[in-house]
């Protein structure tokens, strides 16, 4: 995670941050009457803006969406459970991007988010949805944890609401910007210093694989321990009762939720194939 602190020595890329949380709170603020559970969540097209500002600003990106998101809870949805919308919606926009570079989903020589080509849609639909259930993991988990919101309903309706408008909404977003953003020279690679852009290599791709097993297994290991403790999916999981704060899922949901962020430092940690001298 090293670019997410070496940012800010960037003046641009906290300009960035700046238009990131400003655009993200003014989507999402107009939105608050349009509540989808009073006092967590609402109907957000907002979220098709995270993973496109993910993939264009990077590590902007990724703080803006979660201060941006912070923000709009100030007008109506402030709550302990902030705290996890918080790092929830960093990973929305931190994910996406570092599984773009990470995860061989796009070739090494060719890794510019301009949705050229199939291989690109497809890496596009695929980080798209992996951000959003890296949104609703540590999201459920906390309110879970707190014992506010049972997990499985809470988590199949952010990672809902953010996987459709992510993708559908978000592709043409990011396929109209991108071009803008390069010719105006703000993609967050030409920005950063070189010593803190992603290296592709040994420990980068141990990082990425264990990152996507951290989300689904997180997720799907803590459905599945909802479903045990008499929880249900959607908002059918608010009438079917069940035990919230159940040990089982606190367990497994968080062990996902710490390999989430872990994967995170896994990432940056030079293999010997990556020991390169970085000039800038």
């Amino acid at each position: 995670m090293n670019e997410v602190w070496g940012m800010w020595k960037k003046p641009r890329m906290v300009f960035l941050f700046l238009v990131s949380a400003g655009l993200y709170a003014a989507f999402l603020i107009p939105f608050k009457g349009f509540v989808l559970i009073p006092g967590i969540t609402e109907f957000r097209v907002a979220n098709a803006l995270p993973v496109v500002l993910g993939l264009l600003f990077g590590p902007a990106g990724a703080w803006g969406a979660a201060i941006g998101n912070l923000a709009g809870d100030f007008f109506g949805s402030l709550s302990i459970g902030s705290l996890f919308g918080l790092a929830g919606n960093f990973m929305f926009a931190y994910v996406p991007y570092r599984l773009w570079i990470n995860a061989g989903f796009v070739s090494q020589n060719d890794d510019e988010p301009d949705l050229k080509s199939g291989r690109k849609i497809a890496a596009y639909a695929a980080v798209a949805i992996l951000g959003s259930a890296a949104c609703a993991l540590p999201i459920a988990w906390g309110l879970e944890l707190v014992g506010l919101v049972p997990f499985a309903a809470i988590g199949s309706i952010i990672l809902l609401n953010n996987s459709l408008p992510s993708v559908f909404l978000g592709f043409p977003i990011l396929a109209i910007l991108y071009p803008k953003i390069k010719k105006w020279g703000f993609l967050w690679t030409d920005i950063i210093d070189r010593k803190y852009l992603p290296v592709k290599g040994r420990m980068s791709g141990i990082g990425a694989f264990f990152m996507i097993a951290s989300i689904a297994g997180g997720l799907a290991g803590g459905f599945a321990a909802a479903f045990r403790a008499g929880q249900s999916l959607l908002y059918k999981g608010f009438e079917a009762g069940g035990q919230v704060g159940s040990p089982a899922v606190v367990l497994v949901a968080g062990a996902g939720t710490a390999g989430l962020f872990l994967s995170s430092f896994i990432q940056t940690m030079p293999g010997r194939e990556e020991h390169v001298t970085y000039e800038k």
